[in-house]
């Protein structure tokens, strides 16, 4: 009887929890929705306005400098791309985020992104969303586990809002926090918020231009391993972007400037780029993305030029995200691999974008939905494939730097888990024993290879001999 009244007992207090939780994630996707919302509009509106001067880009050192003024004198935790400062603020303040970071945040962010600053609009909108959330939490006098449960419940409404993918964005926020792990005990109300937020975005008259063709495919073996081969190159494309990004950072330190004047200089830099290599790697590259999902064709250079003027705007005083521009690079990266293989472009560019995504941000399960949303459910085992390998070949690096380690991606390798990539300074170790079974390993399947491509050229060789000979005796 007594363990009857306590299971009882038990889900009296589950259910409590849910109803409690679902009426706070609600009011958060309300909230966020409708801020990201007003501020999506306010970015569009932005963009379609100075698009119509012709040379508007010229002004990208004036952007700079104001958006680097704006931060500076008013939130310098607005600094940078959006969910970096966000993840920071989790581990390291319990989630405590000053208000004025919104308002300032969307600021300068329209300015940069508005005259041409490549980045994207997803960062500040999670920093907005995690803002609002930090917001509620001290009115609610929430406690500080309680405040980091709503601060991502608000980043997930944030990527829910801003690319149109309530269940991948939901799962975002509770993937990106951690490398290896998954916040478990947050998932119901991130995903209550995220679709909420979603429902009130297009409540209020946010559109999506990125609803794809579907994908006709069925389980093709060749087209497997092909897959994996694509999931190994978006990998290395993704540790690219993470090294320059890393570089850029580095760079911008060691120049003794005042921010207003590197933020001139980071902007005349970018002008000239531009003037050379041409204003379509400007602004999000969400458009041009678009257009090679579709079909459309794209430069081979393309992928790396948007690397470096990402790079540029977000370490020399720009300010916005930087999932746009791995869109960009990813959809890009995809149509070259195509090129290079002679596979179907817009296929390829699809699982470009969210392979990428995956090796950039240590979040394959959150790309792999995100795959099912954008392009339908029969691109998912390709889509899964190429991004869990993408997700391994970046290494434990990260376009976040403060994604806390939780899991070591192969028993071959040795570091320390539990601390923020930012904070890791002793280098890869190698385990003896799994190392030498894969080096073993890697020498065996060679050998085999070897053995297999010198029989195949002994037969080739021999061919004609014995067709000739066949034509003899007959």
């Amino acid at each position: 009887m007594q363990t009857l009244l306590r299971r009882v007992l038990e889900s009296s207090v589950l259910f409590i929890h849910v109803v409690r939780w679902f009426f706070i994630a609600t009011l958060v996707g309300v909230v966020v929705g409708a801020a990201a919302t007003v501020f999506l509009l306010a970015l569009d509106g932005s963009i379609s306005w100075t698009q119509q001067v012709r040379w508007y880009w010229l002004l990208l050192p004036a952007a700079f400098a104001v958006s680097t003024w704006l931060v500076h004198r008013f939130a310098p935790d607005a600094e940078g791309h959006g969910t970096e400062k966000v993840i920071e603020a989790v581990h390291r303040k319990s989630g405590r985020i000053r208000f004025l970071v919104v308002p300032v945040k969307a600021v300068a962010t329209i300015i940069t992104i508005a005259l041409g600053g490549a980045a994207g609009k997803e960062g500040p909108v999670a920093q907005i969303g995690a803002g609002l959330a930090s917001k509620l939490a001290d009115i609610l006098r929430f406690r500080d586990k309680e405040r980091k449960k709503i601060v991502m419940c608000g980043i997930s409404a944030g990527f829910a809002v801003v690319f149109g993918t309530p269940i991948a964005g939901a799962i975002f926020g509770v993937e990106v926090l951690f490398v290896g792990a998954i916040v478990y005990d947050v998932l119901f109300p991130s995903f209550v918020a995220g679709i909420v937020a979603y429902a009130t975005a297009h409540w209020m008259g946010i559109s999506y231009p990125h609803q794809f063709q579907q994908f006709e495919l069925g389980i093709e073996p060749l087209l497997m391993v092909k897959v994996i081969v694509a999931g190994i190159f978006f990998g290395l494309l993704a540790l690219m972007f993470i090294e320059s990004m890393s570089v850029a950072r580095r760079l911008a330190r060691k120049i003794t400037l005042s921010p207003v004047l590197k933020a001139l200089l980071g902007g005349a830099i970018l002008v000239g780029l531009a003037a050379v290599m041409g204003r379509q790697y400007l602004g999000l590259g969400i458009h041009e993305a678009n257009e090679v999902v579709r079909g459309g064709s794209a430069s081979p250079a393309a992928p790396f030029i948007k690397m470096l003027f990402t790079s540029i705007t977000l370490n020399f005083g720009g300010s916005g995200g930087t999932l746009s521009p791995i869109f960009y690079i990813g959809a890009t990266g995809g149509h070259l691999f195509a090129r290079l293989l002679s596979l179907d472009p817009a296929f390829m560019a699809a699982i470009g974008m969210v392979a990428l995504l995956a090796g950039a941000t240590n979040t394959p399960i959150s790309a792999s939905i995100m795959a099912v949303e954008l392009f339908g459910p029969q691109i998912v085992p390709y889509a899964a494939l190429a991004s869990i390998v993408a997700y391994l070949m970046s290494g434990h690096r990260s376009i976040y730097p403060s994604q806390i380690l939780a899991m070591i991606k192969s028993p071959a390798l040795r570091m320390t888990t539990g601390k923020q990539f930012q904070d890791m300074t002793e280098p890869v170790h190698f385990s003896s024993v799994e190392a030498d079974q894969a080096s073993s390993l890697l020498i065996r399947g060679s050998a085999t290879a070897m053995r297999r491509i010198k029989a195949s050229i002994r037969r080739r060789r021999q061919l004609p001999a014995k067709v000739e000979r066949e034509s003899k005796s007959k």
